[in-house]
């Protein structure tokens, strides 16, 4: 089907601010219709034949049911995305594979290298011929095209990954009404004519119609830039738009658009996708590479002034010992050409200085451990979290579906004044609280219950807690449809989390009014004056009553049960607002309520999450829990699961209940904060208190959420963790990381990979800069005094290779270990490079160092070289050095994989990929020595001269282990070069600003 008759029915008329939608381009006459369906393609867009459709109307054009929905059957659904398109938009080509070439081509050095190549590409063929002449330069100019291709291929596959993942982030799971059966389905997976239910928190997943509400209202800033919530219902205001919140209340929408024939696919389809951030510790790398850089640069530019003095002064030889320049007798040619070489050299040193892999690692390592955080339920969103959370001190967790299963049911009852003696037995409670209560859990209620026409288990929707006590009213008998139709809602009031309760208002056949509550029993016990008793009769609750129903909300809060109150009370007819702005505004009563029962609800504990705690408590990371559910409820779940440690622990400051927190003077609050282990009866607002108290007291803190009241607390937090199951839409945008199963354990597991992010960057760069310090050393003390380096810049740069791409794929790609959650979090102001990186850096250099200028000054007469020719002699030396480098940095990878432990070999067979990087580095250097020596300047070796390379490598690993009992100071090395700056002015932020390498 053409693109122009994939279209919408509606589409928001921003001209029209009566209409706000308009009929577009649709009407009943036209034949060029959408397949199957009564509304077809037109030029015209009258609004009048929306006004006399109305809701009703456009459900049956597009063959939909307002109860019912469509009917979900493949065939259907494939007709309504031929007609109507899928609800996915195009999105902005992601960048192709030769862009990443050309950013690795336009890096400085690789330019003036390639220059360079091609200078003496040039000079080398006009001297030599082309037979000889172009192997200098043409060795050079394949090594930067070598670590071109290999550049670009690896910040290609990262960049590939990133866009799948943001393809996850944006797959939302959202419930439609099919076939009257409420079921979960992905947002792109919406067709037009589906019926969705929304609820606060929500998104808004295509352009569409109210079909009811109460007390519906969405914001629309994400679309019109204002933050006006605005309220609608299915008369004067039924017009959705995609990407919009909702932000109170609840009801069910039709959908009249979807995809690119929204307002919202529209604005998507124009907006490119920017995955170039980049996080804290990228940036803080880059000013680490950039110092190394300068530091490179000056030896690089030292080199260059040595050499060139050298050479055009005449102290420079070639292997067979003959003065490369002479004044007045070496030709011009070949005194350029000495130059070029000398310049390559200088360039290459800067090259191998210069940390480009510093970046990269991060990148690996980030793309890695979201992949893997993907396998462990957890969908990182923001990039800056996986290292952030390595660093957390503190997690603030909600309990219901995080600590315990989410898993209700109905397990204890108190009705008629006393307790039942099972919550099923109905036969001591008069039909009318029977009645009554199936009355307000039906009606008060954003669950459902479907019946399957065949029969069969019944099927509830709903949140875990509505579905409990859905399921304990229809074990007392509700047929759930019945009681939805033998009366009305007029007016409800939606859960809120501050009040924690909801309402809602119903009239009968009869045309009585009944409102009733449902909520925190001891919330809505607050409001009762009265009972009804096993006699049927309403009872006046005294002082001894009021303290029963109490003893028997705390004995089930004691035994970690949810207590929910359901009560109601009659509203006189003359009461209720006629006209319908009033009714809106209509405060539902909620004094002289009839308690009609107290039910307990069981959510038990999941298995594992108290050593999930305790592997917090080791890893130094204290856990708090800040639950909406009563004190004694809280303290029941927070003993079961160990974050508090005994009834001794569960007082005071230990244990608090929000309003009293939220009382403190901010003072009191920064002073409290740290003491606080489990926190009950707390709003968003006394979560969002906590955090940031926590935070001024110098904590990185990391905080579950999953409702939009949650919000502000998620964005306050360095580390936002929304519910992936019973997170709103809203809580999710407002993390940093979702956790897709709601489980504590994927959060701690979180924090092992936010952990092992910053460990394999540290283990990179103790590599890299052990391979810096060593090959800059060596190269500028021959330079100095011999003025020959026994490292090329091809050499230069296969080593380079080794270092940036292959090493840090290496190192970048470590699981985290056991160990790691044994350490102490790492703190905001800790150095990258530490103590014990610096002590085993500097051992393994000077090792290398000593080892390879000993052979450079003195290995012609080691190796018994003094009889073979010296160009011969020279080039077996050289050889030998830069092999025996390779297997120096070779080998170094293992001892970086374990900078801390004396076994740097454990766990290194489950790293298949790092065994297969060092077999191809190995692999690739025989290679070169074997079949590229024109290429590297190389010849070939011995087995005897093999086995001195290896050897020299391999020397590194007791060197390692040794290393490891030289104790460090306390004192970070990096300290002696910091630059401490003055104090801000302002007071604002820190207060003192220091830089370090």
């Amino acid at each position: 089907m053409s693109e122009e008759h994939r279209t919408s029915p509606y589409r928001r008329n921003r001209n029209d601010p009566e209409a706000g939608y308009s009929n577009r381009n649709y009407d009943e006459d036209d034949d060029s219709g959408s397949g199957p369906f009564n509304i077809v393609r037109t030029k015209s867009a009258p609004i009048d034949q929306l006004r006399r459709w109305r809701v009703k109307g456009v459900a049956e054009k597009l063959k939909s049911n307002l109860d019912l929905g469509v009917s979900g059957e493949e065939t259907d659904l494939i007709n309504r995305k031929n007609a109507f398109g899928s609800n996915t938009y195009p999105r902005k080509k992601g960048r192709n594979f030769w862009s990443f070439v050309w950013d690795a081509c336009r890096d400085t050095t690789l330019i003036i290298l390639m220059v360079a190549a091609a200078a003496s590409l040039a000079l080398g063929i006009k001297t030599e011929g082309i037979k000889e002449g172009w192997y200098d330069g043409g060795s050079i100019a394949m090594a930067v095209l070598i670590v071109i291709i290999f550049t670009a291929v690896s910040d290609y596959k990262q960049s590939l990954q990133f866009q799948n993942l943001n393809e996850e982030k944006q797959n939302i799971q959202m419930e439609v009404v099919r076939s009257g059966r409420r079921i979960k389905v992905s947002i792109f997976d919406l067709v037009v004519g589906d019926v969705v239910p929304l609820k606060i928190g929500d998104q808004v997943p295509a352009d569409g119609l109210v079909v009811s509400g109460h007390s519906l209202s969405i914001d629309e800033s994400s679309m019109t830039g204002e933050s006006k919530i605005v309220h609608k219902d299915s008369t004067r205001a039924p017009f959705l738009m995609s990407g919009c919140k909702v932000a109170d209340g609840y009801g069910s929408m039709l959908v009249t658009s979807v995809g690119i024939n929204t307002e919202w696919g529209l604005l998507m389809a124009s907006i490119s996708e920017d995955n170039g951030e980049e996080t804290p510790l990228q940036v803080r790398l880059n000013g680490v590479a950039t110092f190394i850089g300068i530091v490179g640069l000056a030896v690089a530019v030292a080199v260059l002034i040595i050499l060139v003095i050298r050479f055009f002064t005449g102290h420079t030889t070639d292997p067979n010992g003959r003065v490369q320049f002479t004044a007045g007798k070496t030709k011009f040619g070949d005194a350029i050409n000495g130059f070029i070489k000398i310049f390559t050299v200088a360039v290459t040193i800067v090259v191998v200085a210069v940390p480009e892999g510093l970046p990269l690692a991060v990148t690996l390592t980030l793309a890695y451990s979201m992949r893997k955080m993907m396998a462990d339920k957890a969908l990182v969103r923001r990039l800056s979290a996986c290292e952030t959370m390595g660093s957390a001190t503190t997690i603030c967790s909600d309990k219901t579906g995080t600590l315990t299963l989410n898993q209700m049911t109905v397990v204890e009852v108190y009705a008629c004044g006393n307790k039942m003696d099972s919550p099923e037995n109905k036969s001591l409670v008069p039909p009318r609280v029977i009645s009554l209560l199936i009355e307000g859990i039906a009606q008060n209620s954003t669950g459902s219950v479907f019946v399957p026409e065949g029969g069969g288990a019944l099927e509830i929707s709903g949140s875990p807690t509505e579905k409990a006590i859905l399921q304990w009213a229809i074990n007392l008998g509700m047929d759930f449809g019945s009681a939805r139709s033998d009366s009305v809602i007029i007016h409800a009031f939606p859960f809120n989390s501050e009040k924690k309760r909801g309402g809602v208002a119903v009239k009968l056949s009869n045309s009585e009014v009944h409102v009733h509550w449902k909520g925190a029993a001891e919330m809505v016990l607050a409001s009762c004056t009265s009972y009804i008793d096993a006699n049927d009769n309403v009872v006046q609750m005294d002082e001894d009553k009021v303290a029963y129903f109490k003893k028997a909300i705390e004995d089930m809060a004691v035994g970690s049960l949810r207590c929910v109150a359901i009560a109601y009370r009659t509203c006189e007819m003359e009461k209720v607002p006629t006209n319908d702005e009033e009714l809106e505004k209509w405060q539902l009563p909620e004094d002289d309520l009839i308690l009609l029962a107290i039910v307990g609800i069981k959510d038990p504990c999941r298995p594992g999450v108290r050593e999930a705690v305790q592997l917090c408590v080791n890893a130094g990371v204290k856990v708090r829990m800040v639950t909406g559910d009563n004190l004694q409820t809280a303290r029941a779940i927070a003993l079961e699961c160990g974050i508090l440690g005994s009834d001794a622990d569960a007082t005071e400051p230990n244990l608090i209940e929000g309003k009293t927190f939220r009382n403190y003077t901010e003072a009191q609050r920064l002073e409290m904060a740290d003491k606080i282990s489990v926190m009950g009866r707390s709003s968003p607002n006394d979560k969002l208190l906590l955090v940031q108290a926590l935070r001024k007291r110098g904590h990185v803190v990391a905080v579950t959420g999953d409702g939009t009241n949650d919000a502000p607390a998620l964005h306050e937090a360095d580390i936002g963790l929304a519910m992936g199951i019973q997170g709103t839409e809203v809580a999710k945008e407002s993390s940093d990381i979702i956790i897709l199963d709601d489980n504590f354990s994927s959060v701690v597991k979180v924090v092992r990979w936010g952990r092992s992010v910053y460990a394999n960057i540290q283990k990179f760069i103790q590599f890299q800069l052990t391979v810096n310090v060593a090959a800059l050393v060596i190269n500028v003390v021959a330079a100095v005094s011999s003025g020959n380096v026994p490292l090329n810049a091809v050499q230069l740069l296969w080593v380079n290779l080794i270092m940036d791409t292959l090493g840090a794929l290496a190192l970048a790609t470590e699981a985290p270990t056991d160990h790691l959650m044994k350490r102490k979090p790492v703190g905001r102001r800790e150095p990258l490079i530490t103590n014990i990186m610096w002590r085993n850096l500097l051992i393994q250099a000077m090792y290398q160092v000593t080892v390879l200028l000993i052979l450079n000054f003195g290995g012609i007469s080691i190796l018994n070289l003094k009889h073979d020719e010296k160009a011969h002699a020279f080039k077996v030396k050289n050889t030998l050095i830069f092999n025996a480098f390779v297997f120096c940095q070779i080998f170094n990878e293992f001892n970086a994989r374990q900078p801390e432990q004396m076994n740097v070999w454990k766990g290194v067979t489950k790293n298949r990929l790092f065994m297969g990087i060092v077999g191809i580095e190995v692999v690739l250097q025989f290679m070169i020595i074997f079949f590229l020596g024109k290429f590297a300047s190389t010849v070939r070796l011995s087995w005897q001269l093999w086995l001195v390379s290896i050897a020299i490598g391999i020397i590194s690993w007791p060197l390692a282990i040794v290393g490891k009992l030289i104790p460090v100071p306390e004192r970070n090395f990096g300290e002696y070069f910091r630059i401490r700056r003055k104090k801000n002015p302002t007071g604002k932020g820190d207060a003192d600003q220091e830089v370090s390498t």
